[in-house]
């Protein structure tokens, strides 16, 4: 009994080994985003070590990391910029309508229900963004349109992400402030393992089969497995 609880290939302890690299993660993943431009090289660098993980193919989590790192750093690199663009505008758009236009009026309640919508888009392709990034091969403008026609076809996963994050963050504000000090060691890469067990149940769909031709869904991203990297 005792050589089976501390047999390191038990379900408990690979659960527990998986945590200790989400932590290690948590801080390559910081070091690594102190520059800011760099969030997106290191964002998909988390991710593809985070897939990895769920699918139980662990390798070394600091080589993994900076292997994904370097390749997709300039693709990355040029996606993050313009996500932070894009959110910076939505971001100025709700300062100008909450702060400056204080005063109730049509064009108000119009102008925030369009923001409302801008931003739903923008939440649902970041939260694939990064992740289709680490796992295929594409173009940016591909890799981009990918994020959102994969998102709103599997709206119901998108959105569930995102509410299990908010909910994790509220919990640990306002519930749970012994959450905090979890969300501190692991930060980031906990949102991105938790979400990973999702998103690999939406890229199996799109990995092509043993057999199949070039009618398989995965042929509509135009995009090539990144198993072997």
């Amino acid at each position: 009994m005792l050589s089976g609880i501390f047999n390191y290939d038990n379900p408990f302890w690979r659960f527990i080994g998986k945590f200790c690299d989400v932590m290690i993660l948590n801080v390559l993943w910081v070091l690594c985003s102190i520059p800011v431009v760099t969030m997106g090289a290191s964002t998909t660098a988390v991710y593809y070590v985070t897939l990895k993980l769920v699918r139980d193919e662990e390798g070394p989590t600091i080589r993994s990391f900076f292997r994904s790192f370097k390749e997709n750093f300039r693709q990355a690199t040029i996606i993050w910029l313009i996500m932070l663009a894009a959110g910076s505008l939505l971001g100025f758009d709700l300062y100008f309508f909450l702060a400056i236009q204080r005063t109730a009026s049509a064009l108000r309640t119009v102008m925030l229900a369009v923001f409302g919508g801008f931003l739903m888009v923008y939440l649902l392709v970041l939260m694939l963004v990064f992740p289709l990034q680490a796992r295929f091969y594409n173009p940016v403008k591909r890799t981009l349109f990918n994020a959102f026609f994969m998102s709103v076809r599997h709206i119901g996963h998108t959105v569930g992400m995102i509410l299990m994050d908010i909910l994790l963050v509220m919990a640990a504000v306002f519930v749970l402030p012994m959450l905090q000090a979890l969300l501190f060691l692991f930060g980031f890469p906990l949102f991105a393992f938790l979400n990973s067990y999702v998103i690999v149940g939406i890229f199996d769909r799109y990995m092509p089969k043993e057999g199949e031709g070039r009618d398989h869904p995965l042929e509509l991203l135009e995009a090539g497995g990144k198993e072997g990297r």
